[in-house]
């Protein structure tokens, strides 16, 4: 299992796309994989035939954990079986749902990573991971810290014993060296939701009482999340498992709403001035860039030249005080084809041009939408803007993506009826293109004036500005 991110400790094999005694060349997708950051498609380090799976669909394991095996030779048919037959078990906990048939589409928290499996030697039967026997047993520093009675835990699982108030010493772990890995505390959590044994560190579901979970025709017994509610379904109804994108937005989701104080604030704008030259230059535009000139490229231009003026906006709450980032890491809101969304970041973006916001932003995304982002693409951001605007959307109030203070939402854009005021002060009704820009803020770090500030210089950045010298 390689290490797909820097805070990344274990991931879950979603999908083995070749099969015992299949040839793989150098490069070639191999398998999909599932960690708390992202999924991926990572490529075989090494060229050969698949002699052995040891870690079967479902499974989440650690970093450094032997996956496969690959030899020069083709195995043969007689050796092939019982090798397939030999994988051993998922280990104990949820795993996340494999795909209900080959080839097709898995959403995650967000699918990508070209993941590069460095350090696998090329010999004869090499190991599909890199170097696991000599890894030492304890991850990285930077990666975890000790917390309880001298017990390793990665940054994920911190989150989680912290927010539900869980004893770590009191949950099974079935990682390398019996570590607690988050598929265990996950299964700690479903269990004491479902009404499980007590135990002297029972935690209660912070935030109000523990709903009752969902049980799921499928499995039998096993809650679906410890924030489900009892559901019969009916005989019309189908019952849909949680991609682990789904529920791993749902946790983030839920942890942003119960961690900052949301408000929203919301102003017009009017794109008149950027419509009269993207009209002019999209086409010059698409046969030298290769890619459209679209309202949010402007939009994000504008984002970070207003955010100099008001960089409490550009921060992170770290328990009581503001963090002020002095770089701007734009996050970007990807809709991964109706199956989740991901927000990689654009590093640096505050000394980047329209053109340069540009092509980073169509980078992203084509990566994001085919499985080509690594982990460390979608950490780091300072402020995120999502873009409904394409689906017509007229306000959407965003959730705050931690641990940053403010996401804009960029509504959509139509021609409307405007006053219009002359240089010598006459008016006059005129069409335009107009839309809103909405602001949630965590009023924890800022207030409405100053968000309100930043939006009505936001909006005169964008009705302003010389959009055809940035050109």
């Amino acid at each position: 299992m390689p290490q797909l991110g820097e805070t990344v400790t274990e991931g879950t094999i979603i999908r083995w796309l070749k099969n015992v005694g299949d040839a793989v060349a150098h490069d070639e997708p191999l398998y999909e994989v599932s960690t708390d950051k992202v999924d991926s498609e990572v490529p075989s380090s090494v060229s050969g035939y698949i002699a052995e799976i040891l870690v079967p669909e479902g499974s989440t394991v650690d970093v450094g954990t032997k996956l496969a095996v690959v030899t020069e030779q083709a195995p043969s048919a007689a050796s092939a079986a019982p090798a397939a037959a030999a994988a051993p078990a998922p280990a104990p906990g949820p795993a996340a749902p494999a795909a209900s048939a080959p080839g097709a589409p898995q959403a995650q928290l967000p699918p990508e990573a070209e993941a590069v499996l460095a350090g696998v030697p090329p010999v004869q039967e090499a190991e599909l991971a890199p170097k696991a026997e000599t890894a030492p047993e304890a991850t990285p520093k930077e990666e975890t810290e000790s917390n309880g009675k001298g017990m390793v835990l990665s940054p994920v699982v911190r989150q989680l014993v912290s927010e539900y108030g869980i004893d770590p010493a009191s949950v099974p772990g079935s990682g390398k060296g019996g570590r607690v890995t988050r598929a265990d505390v996950l299964a700690y959590i479903d269990q004491h939701a479902a009404g499980g044994a007590a135990s002297p560190a029972a935690p209660p579901v912070p935030r109000g009482p523990a709903p009752a979970p969902v049980t799921s025709p499928a499995t039998g017994s096993e809650p679906a999340s410890a924030y489900s509610y009892t559901v019969a379904p009916g005989p019309r109804d189908e019952v849909v498992p949680f991609t682990n994108i789904r529920r791993l937005t749902a946790e983030h989701m839920v942890r942003s709403k119960a961690t900052s104080a949301h408000t929203l604030v919301v102003v017009e704008a009017d794109y008149e001035g950027i419509e009269r030259v993207r009209n002019a230059q999209k086409n010059r535009f698409r046969e030298e860039e290769g890619i459209g000139l679209t309202y949010l490229s402007f939009i994000a231009r504008a984002v970070v030249e207003t955010l100099r003026d008001f960089p409490q906006l550009n921060a992170s709450v770290v328990e009581d005080a503001l963090v002020i980032h002095h770089d701007v890491h734009l996050g970007i809101a990807v809709n991964l084809d109706q199956r989740g969304l991901i927000v990689p970041v654009v590093r640096n973006a505050d000394g980047q041009s329209l053109r340069g916001l540009a092509r980073a932003m169509a980078e992203l995304a084509e990566r994001a939408r085919t499985r080509k982002l690594s982990a460390d693409d979608v950490v780091g951001g300072t402020f995120t803007i999502t873009n409904p605007g394409p689906f017509g959307t007229l306000l959407t109030a965003p959730i705050i993506n931690q641990p940053q203070v403010a996401i804009l939402s960029t509504d959509g854009v139509k021609r409307r009826p405007v006053v219009i005021t002359a240089p010598d002060g006459t008016e006059a009704i005129g069409i335009h293109s107009v839309g809103l820009l909405a602001l949630s803020f965590d009023h924890r770090a800022v207030d409405g004036a100053y968000a309100s500030a930043f939006l009505h210089a936001l909006a005169q950045a964008i009705e302003t500005r010389d959009w055809e010298a940035e050109l």
